[in-house]
C-alpha cells in the first residue's frame, strides 16, 4: 500500500475536516495572493495613467489634489486660473500642448469637464494612441454638443442623437438641474483611462452655464499641460511656478505625483498584508489541530500499519504529506478566492476612477505564496505525525470496546 493511497483513504474518512481546513487556507492565500497584486497593479497603473501629459498648472494647491481632479476626475477643483495664466503657459516655448479643463457640473454623477476640441482630437493619452470614436464626431465649440466616455455611455444608455440637461455641481442632486440641453454628438471608444468615466462639452459651455457666476466666465479649473524639452523643462516651470512663485502650483511629473499617493497610504496595504499572514497562521494551525485531533482515532489503524512492517518514518512522512495535501488542496482552492477578491476589487476600481486592472495578470506572489502556504501546512503536520511517531504498537493493537 502506497503513502498516497493512506493519504487519501485518510482524507476521505476525515472528509468534513478537510474540507473546512483547506477552506481557510484557500481564504488565506487567496487573501494574501489578492492584496499584493491589487496593490502592485493599482500603484503601475495609477502611476502610468497621465491622460497623455507631462503636467497640471493649477490654482495654489496641493499637486495631488490637483492631479488627481485634473487627470482622475476626483476631489473637487482648489479653485479656477485667470485668463492671463492659461495665455501665459499657452505662450511659453516649452510647451507642446496646454489645454485647459473647466469642472463644477455633473449629469447623475458622472462628470461633464468643458476642453477644447484638441484634447479629443490631438492628444495622446497612451504613446501611439489618440480617442477614437465608437460613433459620431467631436463637438462644435460654439453649439451645446457633448462627447461621451465609454463609460458613461454604457451606464446611462446615452447614444448619438440622445440629450441631457446638467446638473450643478459635482455631486448629483435632482433639484439642481440646468436649463440648458446638450446634445450627445459623439461616443469614445473605451480607453481603459479616466475619460471613459467623462462627459466632455466645450469649455465656454461650462463657464457660461446658467447658475454658474458670471463674474468668473472666462476662468478654468486648471491647464493640462504637453512639454517639449524634457526634464530640464520641467525643472524649470517648476522653479518658476512652486518656488518662486506663490499663487498657482505646477504639478510635474505626474507619475512622481501619484507614486507620493501610494507611499502616503502603504500603511494600509501593510495592514492587509498582516491580516492576511495572520489568516495564513490560523489555517495552518487548523490544519495541526484537525490532524492533531484525531490521533486518538488513528491509533490502532497506525498499529495495524506498523505490525504489518511500515516504519515510523514512513508513518511520520504520511501524516506531513497529508497536511500538504490539504494545503495543496486549499491552494488549488485559493485560486477562485483569488480571481472573485481581484475581479470585484478591479471592477470598483475602473467604475470609480475609469482606470482598468488586470485581473488576470500574473504575478510572482501566485508561485511564493503557493509555495508558502504548502510549506506551512507541511510543517503544521509535523507535531502530529510525531505524536504518530511515538504511538505504541502492542498497546493500539487490541480494538476500542
Amino acid at each position: 500500500m502506497s503513502l498516497w493511497t493512506i493519504v487519501l483513504r485518510s482524507l476521505r474518512q476525515h472528509a468534513l475536516s478537510t474540507v473546512i481546513t483547506a477552506f481557510s487556507i484557500a481564504l488565506a492565500g487567496g487573501l494574501l495572493m489578492a492584496v499584493w497584486v491589487v496593490k502592485t497593479e493599482a500603484q503601475r497603473n495609477f502611476s502610468q495613467v497621465n491622460a497623455g501629459f507631462d503636467a497640471v498648472l493649477g490654482p495654489r494647491s496641493s499637486k495631488l489634489q490637483l492631479v488627481l481632479n485634473s487627470i482622475f476626475h476626483m476631489e473637487a477643483s482648489p479653485g479656477l486660473l485667470s485668463p492671463k495664466d492659461v495665455d501665459d503657459i499657452r505662450k511659453h516655448p516649452a510647451v507642446q500642448h496646454a489645454i485647459p479643463i473647466a469642472v463644477g457640473d455633473n449629469y447623475y454623477g458622472y462628470r461633464i469637464v468643458g476642453t477644447l476640441t484638441n484634447m479629443l482630437t490631438d492628444v495622446e493619452y497612451t504613446p501611439g494612441k489618440r480617442y477614437r470614436f465608437q460613433a459620431g464626431r467631436v463637438f462644435d465649440p460654439a453649439l451645446r454638443e457633448a462627447v461621451v466616455g465609454s463609460f458613461v455611455a454604457q451606464k446611462l444608455g446615452l447614444k448619438v442623437g440622445g440629450t441631457f440637461q446638467p446638473f450643478h455641481g459635482l455631486n448629483f442632486d435632482p433639484k439642481s438641474q440646468h436649463q440648458e440641453t446638450y446634445v450627445v454628438v459623439g461616443v469614445l471608444e473605451p480607453s481603459n483611462t479616466p475619460t471613459d468615466r467623462v462627459i466632455w462639452i466645450p469649455v465656454t459651455g461650462v463657464q457660461l452655464m446658467g447658475g454658474h457666476d458670471a463674474a468668473l466666465s472666462s476662468q478654468v479649473s486648471a491647464v493640462l499641460i504637453k512639454l517639449r524639452g524634457g526634464a530640464q523643462t520641467g525643472f524649470r516651470l517648476d522653479t518658476m511656478y512652486n518656488k518662486q512663485g506663490d499663487r498657482l502650483t505646477f504639478a510635474w511629473p505626474i507619475d512622481t505625483v501619484m507614486t507620493q499617493l501610494f507611499d502616503k497610504i502603504g500603511w494600509f496595504d501593510k495592514i492587509l498584508a498582516l491580516v492576511a499572514y495572520l489568516v495564513a497562521l490560523v489555517a495552518a494551525g487548523s490544519i495541526l489541530a484537525s490532524i492533531y485531533n484525531s490521533m486518538n482515532e488513528r491509533r490502532r489503524d497506525i498499529a495495524i500499519l506498523r505490525a504489518l512492517g511500515a516504519r515510523r518514518g514512513t508513518i511520520f512522512g504520511t501524516i506531513v504529506l497529508e497536511s500538504a495535501t490539504i494545503a495543496t488542496l486549499g491552494m488549488v482552492a485559493a485560486f477562485v478566492v483569488y480571481a472573485a477578491i481581484v475581479g470585484t476589487a478591479a471592477a470598483i476600481i475602473r467604475s470609480q476612477t475609469g482606470v482598468e486592472l488586470n485581473a488576470m495578470a500574473f504575478h510572482p506572489v501566485m508561485i511564493w505564496a503557493t509555495g508558502g502556504m504548502i510549506a506551512l501546512g507541511a510543517l503544521a503536520g509535523v507535531v502530529p505525525a510525531w505524536k504518530a511517531y511515538r504511538t505504541p504498537v502492542a498497546e493500539n493493537l487490541v480494538p476500542v470496546s
